[in-house]
Parts: C-alpha cells; sequence; structure tokens
C-alpha cells in the first residue's frame, strides 16, 4: 500500500473538500459486534452513518449482535456473539489482548457464515484483528473493496508488531487529524469526523425535575464511563474549587465507589452520579451550564460535538485534537493544570449568547447527513 495519494475529506475549517463520487448506488456492508446491541460511539457512528448512506440511494446492510429495530431505512442481520463483559479477566496475548479482542473472536464465525462478498461493493469494519480479517477472507471472482475505519485508534494500521503486520485496507478512514497525518502516505486515506444528530441534540429549556437534580445551581455535567482514562477525579477536584457549583458525571464504571468516597470529601452535597438511556440524553444535556470532558486517550470523542450541538460551552484539556473539535476560541485548559481547569469551568459557567449560539454553529460542521456524504465520497474514489 505504500506511496498512496492521501485523500483529505471535510468541509470545516482548515480542510480541503474532494469531489462528489457519481450518484451509482453502492452497496455497503457494516460489521461490528455490538451493532444494534450497545450504544457506544463505534455504534453510533456506524448506524448513524448507514442511515444516511441508505437516505443518499445506496444499499446498505449492517451485521452485528442485535436485534432488527424498527423503522431503519437499512437492512440488518443478526450475528452471534458474545459480549466482552464476560471475559473480564480472561487472558490476554497476541491477537487476544482485550476484552474487545475476545468478543470480536466469538463475532467473526458468524459473520463469515453469513458474509456473501459477491454481495458488496464495500465492507467497513472499526474491528481488528478478527473482523476485520473475516471481511479480507480469500474468494473467487472479485471481493469487495474493504475500508478500515479508526474509530478504535489507528494502531492496526501503522504498527508492525505481531498480528498488526497482518492488517491490509483498500480505505482508511481517519476520524481525526493525527491519525490521517501519521497514515495518509502508507494508505489511502480520508480525513472524516464522527458527527451528531442535529435533530435530537438541540438547544432547548432544562429539565432538572426530571432527572432529580436541583435546581437554580450551576451545574458542570460529564458524560463518562468511570474508569481511569476519562479522569473523573480532576473534574471531581476542579468543581470543588468553585463555590456553589455541581457536578454530575452521567455513566458507570469500575470506579465507581472511589470516586464517590472522593466526592464525599471534596464536593459533599454538590456530587450526582446517574445513569440515563440515550434517548434521554438531549435532554441531560440540556439541564447542564456547562459540559467536561478530560480524557486525552480517545479517537474523537463524540460527547464534544453531542454538547456543542446543544449550545453549551465545552471545558477540555487544549491539546491539537480538542482544539480541532472545539476550535480555537473553546475554553480549553493546559493539560494537567487544576488551577487552569478551575479557571476555564469559571469562565465558561458565565458564557454570553453569543458564545452559545457559536457552539451550536460549530456543531453544523458534524452533523450525520454532512459525515455520510464524505463517506460516500471517499467509497466513490476508492471505486474508481
Amino acid at each position: 500500500m505504500g506511496g498512496r495519494q492521501p485523500t483529505t475529506v471535510l468541509n470545516s475549517p482548515r480542510f480541503l473538500l474532494v469531489r462528489r463520487c457519481s450518484s451509482d448506488q453502492v452497496k455497503i456492508l457494516f460489521a461490528l459486534s455490538g451493532l444494534h446491541r450497545v450504544h457506544r460511539g463505534a455504534e453510533v457512528a456506524f448506524t448513524s452513518i448507514a442511515r444516511e448512506l441508505t437516505k443518499l440511494g445506496n444499499t446498505v446492510t449492517l451485521m452485528g449482535s442485535g436485534v432488527v429495530q424498527a423503522n431503519d431505512p437499512y437492512r440488518f442481520i443478526h450475528v452471534p456473539a458474545l459480549p466482552r463483559e464476560r471475559f473480564q479477566g480472561w487472558p490476554n496475548f497476541p491477537a487476544l489482548r482485550s476484552q474487545e479482542s475476545w468478543e470480536d473472536a466469538t463475532f467473526a464465525p458468524g459473520l463469515l457464515t453469513k458474509f456473501r462478498p459477491s454481495d458488496f461493493d464495500v465492507t467497513v469494519t472499526c474491528a481488528f484483528p478478527f473482523t476485520h480479517w473475516a471481511l479480507r477472507r480469500p474468494v473467487f471472482g472479485k471481493r469487495p473493496k474493504h475500508v478500515f475505519v479508526t474509530q478504535n485508534g489507528d494502531w492496526p494500521a501503522h504498527s508492525n508488531r505481531a498480528e498488526f503486520r497482518l492488517f491490509k485496507c483498500d480505505g482508511l478512514v481517519c476520524i481525526n487529524p493525527d491519525y490521517f497525518e501519521r497514515n495518509r502516505l502508507r494508505y489511502r486515506s480520508a480525513l472524516i469526523p464522527n458527527g451528531v444528530d442535529l435533530e435530537r441534540f438541540t438547544p432547548g429549556a432544562d429539565e432538572r425535575t426530571r432527572f432529580g437534580l436541583p435546581e437554580m445551581v450551576p451545574l458542570v455535567l460529564m458524560v463518562s464511563a468511570l474508569i481511569a482514562s476519562k479522569n473523573v477525579s480532576q473534574g471531581i477536584e476542579a468543581v470543588a474549587r468553585i463555590p456553589g457549583a455541581h457536578l454530575v458525571v452521567a455513566g458507570d464504571g469500575p470506579l465507581r465507589e472511589e470516586l464517590h468516597r472522593l466526592a464525599a470529601t471534596l464536593l459533599p452535597g454538590r456530587f450526582h452520579q446517574i445513569t440515563v438511556p440515550a434517548s434521554d440524553m438531549p435532554a441531560l444535556y440540556r439541564c447542564a451550564n456547562l459540559f467536561m470532558h478530560l480524557s486525552l486517550d480517545e479517537s474523537f470523542g463524540n460527547v464534544y460535538v453531542e454538547a456543542l450541538a446543544t449550545g453549551l460551552p465545552v471545558v477540555a484539556w487544549d491539546c491539537a485534537r480538542t482544539r480541532w473539535i472545539l476550535g480555537d476560541d473553546a475554553p480549553l485548559a493546559i493539560s494537567g493544570s487544576l488551577n487552569a481547569l478551575v479557571k476555564a469551568i469559571t469562565q465558561a459557567l458565565h458564557p454570553s449568547l453569543v458564545h452559545n449560539v457559536k457552539s451550536r454553529e460549530r456543531a453544523l460542521n458534524f452533523g450525520w447527513r454532512s459525515v455520510a456524504i464524505k463517506y460516500h465520497d471517499f467509497f466513490g474514489d476508492i471505486l474508481q
């Protein structure tokens, strides 16, 4: 794949726009074990993109371990898999390095039995190695073009260790500029972000009573699993220094008890940990005065654009990736500086109406329709 000409796809500032491909219908398969079963970032992205690609006239199929859902415009095929939670504590070794890899290994056999390569022009996944290998298995005749999406990182594309040496694709979708710069000369690549449902995530009146949240107080919202990489403890420490501010964390995880103890010490009476279904997330965002997310190792962070679409100011650590999503005028803090984080939160708790309008305008660059058009263009590019 060396020497491929890079492709850059995005129509927001700093990016180039490639020509539109022809309107010919493309037969597309998205395969991922969690589809229609869980509501995580990659699953949300694939179902949202698939929905919009179907509206653009393509024939789209999804294969996952969930069930058919009413009113979806694409075709869904159930493929059984064991959820990753079943593999907690299992050994890790090459090709089976994590719970996610074990889940992927249980999904691939069923995928092999139901995947007919001749039915598709393009196959898409973000799961490596087993789903990726299943979609690229040897076939008689013409094999569909295979596109890998860096939803969970770009390590399969750039690493030459162990099973990663067996990675190949016809097109690589990089969901942030770091991945694009690292891989664009090696693979035919496109820089395409994740997106947001602009009809669901909108500004509006809050519903704090519905969620049992206090009225008439500044609310800082974090939407995060309670795991170390999300740095919720730093959020607790920062909000504790702001008189009267309350912290709401929507999510759960193994650090639940540890974080509750920390909040009881630093934020007594001002900490609220809740879990809500995905359908209630737009309303929860509207309850907040600002949104905060402190992870530094996510490929994209859909929560950023969900908050922007709701009109919220977003506080995050200042790094190239967050600045690319949020813009140069976002209230970003020097990474690791608690004082800088407190200052950013304090400033963002008093935003102007203009700031809120700018948040919504920024989010318009990330609508799923716009994202799907870029996928459609890229598929046309690699099929030529």
